[in-house]
C-alpha cells in the first residue's frame, strides 16, 4: 500500500475512530465489545483512497461492482444482535465485501469464515485484511446461499445482502444457540431479521428498517 494509506494510522485518525464510537454510542449500541471492535479497526483503508475522508461518517460508501460497504451504525447493529451479548467462537459472514466488517469480527472471534460471490472484490478484501494483520478470517469465493457446512456450526450467521427468504443451507449450519442475522425483504421493505435457533426450533424477530443490495446466487 502506499505511504498514505499508511499516513492516516495516526493520532488524528485513532481520535475520529474515538468520534465515531462516541456518536455509535448516543445512537444506541449499547455492546462495548462491539463498540472497542468497531474504535480498533482502521475503516479508511478499506474503502478507495477518494472516500478516505468520509471513512467515518454514519454512511454507506460505494465499493465498485454495484457494492457498498455499510455505514457503521449498520455493521454495529448486526454485529451486536448477531452477540446477544454473549460470547462468539465461530461466525459465518456472507458477503465479504470489502473486509471491513470481517475486520470487525475478527476481533471479537475466535475465527470468521467470510464468503463473496465476487473475486475481484474477495481479492480487496484479502489486501485489506492483510494490511491490518487479521488472521482469524479465512475467506471463500463461492455462493453464498450454500454456507461452508464443512465447518458448521456457527454461533452466528450475518448476511449482507438483502433476502427474500432464508436460505434452508443456513439455517441447517446455525449452531443451537446462535443467531443469523440478515436484511429480509417484504412488500418492498427491508427490515433486519434475527433468527435465533433453540433446541425446540427457531424463532424470528424483525428490527430495523435497513437498504442492502439484493443477495444473489452463483459467483461472479
Amino acid at each position: 500500500m502506499s505511504s498514505s494509506r499508511h499516513g492516516g494510522i495516526g493520532m488524528t485518525s485513532q481520535r475520529t475512530r474515538l468520534r465515531m464510537v462516541e456518536r455509535l454510542r448516543a445512537h444506541g449500541i449499547r455492546d462495548e465489545v462491539v463498540l472497542a471492535a468497531l474504535g480498533e479497526v482502521p475503516r479508511h483503508l478499506f474503502v478507495d483512497e477518494a472516500l478516505a475522508t468520509r471513512a467515518y461518517d454514519d454512511s454507506a460508501l460505494p465499493l465498485g461492482f454495484g457494492q457498498t460497504i455499510s455505514s457503521p451504525y449498520i455493521v454495529a447493529r448486526m454485529v451486536e444482535l448477531a452477540r446477544g451479548g454473549g460470547n462468539l467462537g465461530k461466525v459465518l459472514e456472507i458477503g465479504t465485501g470489502c473486509g471491513y466488517q470481517t475486520a470487525v469480527l475478527a476481533r471479537m472471534t475466535k475465527e470468521v469464515y467470510s464468503i463473496e460471490r465476487l473475486a475481484p472484490l474477495l481479492a480487496k478484501a484479502r489486501r485489506h485484511l492483510r494490511e491490518v494483520r487479521i488472521n482469524n478470517a479465512r475467506l471463500r469465493h463461492g455462493d453464498g446461499l450454500l454456507g461452508m457446512s464443512e465447518v458448521a456450526p456457527f454461533d452466528a450467521i450475518i448476511m449482507s445482502a438483502a433476502a427474500t427468504h432464508v436460505p434452508e443451507a443456513l439455517l441447517e449450519q446455525l449452531g443451537v444457540g446462535g443467531r443469523m442475522v440478515l436484511p429480509m425483504v417484504s412488500n418492498r421493505e427491508q427490515r433486519l431479521c434475527v433468527i435465533e435457533r433453540t433446541v425446540q426450533g427457531y424463532s424470528e424477530k424483525k428490527m430495523d428498517q435497513v437498504k442492502f443490495v439484493p443477495l444473489l446466487p452463483g459467483v461472479g
